[in-house]
């Protein structure tokens, strides 16, 4: 064992470590597939709805624009309820009769089963481009790029096992299934986690930022507490300009600019929005 003060780290530490990181890393996969499956799911089921009403009750596309507006009402963040959408879930129901959990398909975000639906694919070859971005954890633009040159053509379709396979936690599709807004809207998180997300790639990109301000700017930090009559207030982005002598407060926005959004800023405090 080796000493630190009072502490007493465990030879087999590390071993413990890396088990404990790849445990965490592989619950977060597992909940975000779950929650990709249960959109999915989702979006089937309204379509299959929609679908099975315009077969018995002759519904027009009155009636599925009228639906949207009602559903926008109820969840206004979920955009993906919008009347495009839910003709799209119209021919998703069309073009996968059976429910999706088992197939491939369920795995894909909903932008990749978008592009399957548009390319106007047959049935077959559908399931094929669904299990071999499965597998291969297929981008949507190299999604595209593969159904552009015909790659199920060119592969002779062999047979595989993709249906069976779990979309690979470092792929390119694990990743845009982590940042799918459809899931984040899902949740009710769409905003909040869409500004942590702009800011995150601000901080990334610190230096390019200071340039594009301008000459004398100091970066100063990020989610800055300050206290106003016994109120916290967290300011995203915090610079200070050497020349005018005034601090720069710099909020993330994803929607429209509102004045609420500087309405605690003092006096000696410059406001920018971004």
């Amino acid at each position: 064992m080796t000493d630190s003060g009072d502490l007493a780290i465990p030879d087999d530490y590390g071993l413990l470590l890396d088990s404990l990181k790849e445990r965490v890393r592989s619950a977060q996969a597992q909940a975000r597939r779950t929650v990709n499956t249960q959109l999915i799911s989702l979006y089937w089921s309204i379509g299959q709805d929609i679908l099975t009403r315009q077969e018995q009750d002759g519904w027009g596309s009155g009636v599925i624009g009228r639906l949207a507006q009602d559903l926008h009402t109820e969840f206004p963040d979920m955009k993906g309820l919008s009347r495009s959408n839910l003709f799209y879930m119209r021919g998703f129901a069309a073009a996968w009769p059976e429910p999706i959990v088992q197939q491939a398909v369920g795995q894909l975000p909903w932008g990749h089963i978008t592009v399957l639906l548009d390319k106007k694919l047959g049935h077959d070859a559908r399931n094929w481009y669904a299990a071999a971005a499965v597998e291969h954890g297929w981008s949507r633009n190299v999604l595209m790029n593969m159904i552009m040159n015909k790659t199920l053509e060119r592969s002779g379709a062999a047979p595989s096992n993709f249906a069976r396979q779990l979309v690979a936690p470092d792929s390119e599709l694990a990743q845009q299934i982590a940042k799918d807004p459809y899931n984040f809207e899902f949740l009710g998180l769409s905003g909040e986690v869409a500004e942590r997300d702009l800011e995150q790639r601000l901080m990334d990109r610190m230096v390019e930022t200071l340039r594009e301000l301008g000459p004398g700017f100091a970066f100063v930090g990020r989610q800055v507490h300050f206290d106003v009559d016994g109120d916290d207030f967290y300011l995203d982005l915090l610079f200070f300009h050497v020349e005018q002598l005034r601090y720069v407060v710099i909020e993330l926005k994803t929607g429209k600019f509102k004045p609420d959004h500087i309405g605690y800023a003092q006096p000696d405090v410059m406001p920018a929005a971004a």
